[in-house]
Order: C-alpha cells, then structure tokens, then sequence
C-alpha cells in the first residue's frame, strides 16, 4: 500500500536485532475501536465515556516503519528467504477452497504483505496479516481486521475477487491488491509505481517458491 501519515501514537521503539540486513525501527503501540450505526471505527485516543460506547476493544500493533511490502531497497532475498508452510494453515485451507484460491498464492500475499504479522499496521492503515484497508475490510464483510481468521477470510476473497476480474492473471491481481484494481484499469496492467512493480514482482518469487514447497510435499 502506498505509505501515508497515520495518527497512531507509538507506546515504545526498539530496534532490529543487530543481525537483520539493512535494520529498521520497529513500532508497536495500540489503538482503539468501537462501533457506532453500525460501523466499527478506529482511533489512536482513547475515547470518552467509555461505559456507553458499544464493542470497546483495544488493539496492540506493531509495524516496521519502513512498511514490508514497500521498501525501496528492502534488503531481502525473496529468493532465498525462509518460507512459512505452517503457519495459520487451516485458515489459509479454509478460505483458499472456499473462495478458489490456490494457497501458495494466498501463501506469497501474506508473507510479502506483513510477514505473517497478525498486527501488523502499515503507515497507510492497511492491518494485519493480508493488510486490509478499513474500505477493504468493510466490503468483504471483516469486522476485526487483526483477527486472523477474519483477515484471511476477507484478504482470500478480495484476491479471487481480483483474480477473476483479471481473468486468472496473477500479476495485474496482485497489482490490484497493492495499488488497487482501478489503477490497473486506468494504466491498462501494472501501475507506474516503484512500489507496486516491486511488490508483484515479490509475489511471483514467493509464490514459485511455495508451489514448490507444495509439489515436494506431496
């Protein structure tokens, strides 16, 4: 997602551990939601009159300020990098089968998305592990984006949603999920945008990558 001033307010800094290529600031704090007419809503302060507000919660994040997916020079191998096979499996299987999703694909989107970060939060406002913006989330019915089921659910629904738009095209779908699909129809394909250009060519390293991890497995 395109990076964009977000008014969070961060709780603690640490830094990347000494050993990682190319260290980032990592920030974690929490923000609040709450529903109103029906509409959950997020805020970095902590609202007023707490006892009457409907479905209070409050969320931790974390996001490493230089956002995963859009890093100019990131500094990782995506070639080489280790792949997760395990992790959120049978939510991954659920949605893939019910949306029509092939799962390394879901597999690649999430790890060049947030890394498997259930909290994650890009400077954007894109949450958790398939980084939904809030519009995003709304349309596919996600209620709490940093529940991962939820997450999943509505990130492998928007993708086969992309996916069949783009008649099967991974490419100007994962377009479509960083830069949006109406970018894609105004540029014709893959938008001019570093950031974008960079990002599908992540996904189609890391969906090679898990479809072999698959075929060996089997």
């Amino acid at each position: 997602m395109v990076p964009r001033a977000l008014p969070v307010a961060e709780t603690s800094v640490v830094q990347a551990p000494a050993a990682a290529v190319n260290p980032r600031r990592v920030v974690s704090g929490q923000v609040y939601s709450y529903m109103k007419d029906g509409v959950r809503h997020y805020t970095s302060a902590r609202p007023r009159q707490v006892a009457s507000i409907e479905g209070l919660r409050t969320i931790h994040y974390s996001f490493i300020e230089t956002c995963y997916a859009c890093a100019a020079k990131p500094g990782v191998n995506f070639g080489a990098i280790r792949l997760n096979t395990h992790a959120y499996q049978q939510e991954i299987t659920a949605a893939a089968r019910e949306f029509g999703v092939e799962e390394a694909i879901v597999r690649a989107i999430i790890h060049a998305e947030s890394a498997y970060n259930p909290l994650a939060l890009s400077r954007a406002g894109a949450q958790g592990l398939m980084q939904l913006m809030p519009g995003t989330a709304r349309r596919f019915g996600v209620s709490d984006a940093y529940d991962a089921t939820q997450n999943i659910r509505g990130g492998v629904q928007y993708l086969s949603w992309l996916l069949k738009r783009f008649n099967g095209d991974l490419t100007l779908a994962a377009a479509g999920y960083n830069a949006g699909e109406g970018a894609v129809d105004r540029y014709g394909g893959v938008p001019p945008y570093s950031e974008t250009q960079r990002y599908v060519q992540r996904v189609d390293v890391l969906a090679g990558r898990y479809r072999g991890q698959t075929a060996a497995a089997n």
